[in-house]
């Protein structure tokens, strides 16, 4: 009896810990099992990635339309869910010179699926992102973040960079909703090459997401940063 009890206790430590250590990889900001992994860029020239998670969206005219006021370029991580929803977003996209990014089609976890079903995810939005005319490099950010074995072995294979970010305000539960707090927390958090996330293409109110990124565009310029796409600000590289 106490062998078996023993076994039953050693059985289910090993459980324990395979399920730790695929729950922290899978959410690891830093880390993952193959192909080269991107939060930031070190460089000194204060230059930054202005990023957009989801979408398009029906807000992201008004979105292109704040960031050719300040004459910023940035990278939109777009899913092909949304993109067959609002794909005369994509164009407007497209025709102002943003970088477009893939954050795969249905925009689910893309962990515990088989290379099958991401290979599809992948490969059907980047022929909807191309089909609109986008002629330019497209990252690759996993939606959430999540990543174990297959994503980042087809990244690999495919010689594509994992994406992620080095601010993305809105997870820190001490950050109120209000724009100022995010634009605050922004600021202070903000570095040379850093890679900002901002999932603002969902809210509900118009004139917070606004705010928000203009707020984050004034704040960073007075502070004597520019901003420019994922790709271009990997030339900065040390």
């Amino acid at each position: 009896m106490r062998k078996l009890i023993n076994s039953l206790l050693m059985t289910f430590i090993g459980v324990f810990l395979l399920v730790f250590s695929l729950y922290h990889l899978m959410n690891a900001q830093t880390y993952q099992v193959a192909g080269k992994l991107i939060t930031d860029v070190d460089t000194d020239a204060k230059v930054v990635a202005l990023t957009f998670d989801g979408g398009p969206t029906e807000i992201t005219e008004n979105i292109l339309v704040s960031l050719e006021k300040y004459n910023v370029q940035a990278t939109f991580f777009l899913n092909g869910s949304t993109i067959m929803k609002y794909p005369e977003q994509l164009k407007n996209i497209v025709q102002t010179n943003h970088q477009i990014g893939n954050q795969s089609y249905s925009y689910e976890k893309m962990i515990f699926k088989s290379p099958s079903w991401v290979k599809h995810e992948i490969e059907t939005t980047d022929q909807l992102i191309r089909d609109a005319g986008y002629e330019g490099t497209i990252p690759f950010r996993p939606p959430y973040g999540k990543k174990l074995f297959v994503l980042p072995f087809y990244l690999q294979q495919q010689e594509r960079d994992t994406v992620m970010w080095s601010i993305e305000p809105k997870i820190y539960a001490d950050i109120d909703s209000e724009p100022e707090s995010i634009i605050q927390d922004v600021s202070s958090s903000v570095k040379p090459g850093s890679i900002i996330s901002l999932e603002v293409m969902y809210e509900s109110n118009e004139q917070y997401t606004i705010e928000t990124i203009e707020g984050i565009i004034e704040k960073l310029s007075a502070k004597g940063y520019s901003f420019t796409t994922v790709s271009k600000l990997m030339t900065y590289q040390k």
